[in-house]
Formats: C-alpha cells, sequence, structure tokens
C-alpha cells in the first residue's frame, strides 16, 4: 500500500522528506510485525536481537559492552534484556575469567533450541517480503547501505 494511503497524506516537502517518513513508517511497520510473530515465543523483538548475538559468539562468551555495539536498535538497554533473558534461563551470566570487574554472558542450550525454533517458522514472518523479487531486495539492501555512508 502506497505511503500516502497508509498516513493519509498526500502532500511531502520533497521527495527526500517522503523518503525519510517512508523509512520510518516501514520500519515501524516491519518492527511491529516482528514483534508480533516474537509473541508467541515469549521474547521481544531486542531479546531476540540479543540471542542472536551471543549464538553468533557461542561457544564463546560476549560482554555487555559486546552486545551494545552489535544491538540493531541503539537506544535498547542491553543490561535490562540480558537479565530478562537470565530470568527465562535463555542465557548465563558469568564473572569474566580474565577481569573480575567484566560480566560475561552466554546463551544456555534452552536459548539455542528457542533460536532454533523460531527459525524453523520465521518464513511466516519472511512473507512480509514476498511481493519482492531477489533482485529487488538486493536493490533495496544497496541503496540502504548507500544511505547510511
Amino acid at each position: 500500500m502506497k505511503l500516502e494511503d497508509e498516513i493519509k497524506q498526500t502532500k511531502f516537502k520533497n521527495e527526500y522528506q517522503k523518503l525519510a517518513i517512508n523509512l520510518i513508517f516501514t520500519g515501524n511497520w516491519l518492527n511491529a510485525k516482528s514483534s508480533e510473530f516474537l509473541k508467541q515465543f515469549g521474547i521481544t523483538v531486542q531479546q531476540f536481537n540479543v540471542l542472536r548475538i551471543l549464538r553468533g559468539q557461542y561457544p564463546k562468551p560476549a560482554t555487555v559492552s559486546l552486545i551494545i555495539e552489535r544491538m540493531l536498535d541503539k537506544m535498547s538497554n542491553a543490561s535490562r534484556i540480558v537479565d530478562k533473558l537470565l530470568l527465562k534461563k535463555l542465557a548465563e551470566r558469568k564473572v569474566c575469567s580474565e577481569d573480575r570487574r567484566c560480566v560475561d554472558v552466554i546463551i544456555t542450550d534452552k536459548g539455542l533450541k528457542l533460536l532454533s525454533n523460531i527459525e524453523e517458522k520465521e518464513s511466516v514472518l519472511n512473507r512480509e517480503f514476498k511481493s519482492l523479487s531477489i533482485k529487488e531486495a538486493q536493490d533495496i539492501n544497496r541503496f540502504l547501505d548507500k544511505l547510511r555512508g
């Protein structure tokens, strides 16, 4: 559906303003779809992001600062998200052996199984992109990379 129809606005200052609004609107749309999908697994988009970061480090642990550096949403409170994952037993926290002031976080077997289960059903979420060809997806990725410099 066209942006103008979605937000009931027909005039924009220029195409750059429309692009900015379109990107924000589309990002929020995708985030809402992702949140709805992940709700069935009892986790948030941010928790899913942290679990994927931890799995990428596995079997090595990650520090909270490494998690923050790699998170998609830089405004998220990584420490609070890690605490939620600990409560759900999806991650464990250990004192770093090299620097006792640091805390290491590692994904648990339960966290790994949850990610595997989510990814088995992720095609449901990816249906949102069915209107795009692979070439179009590649082009959009290239344009977004170019936009960010």
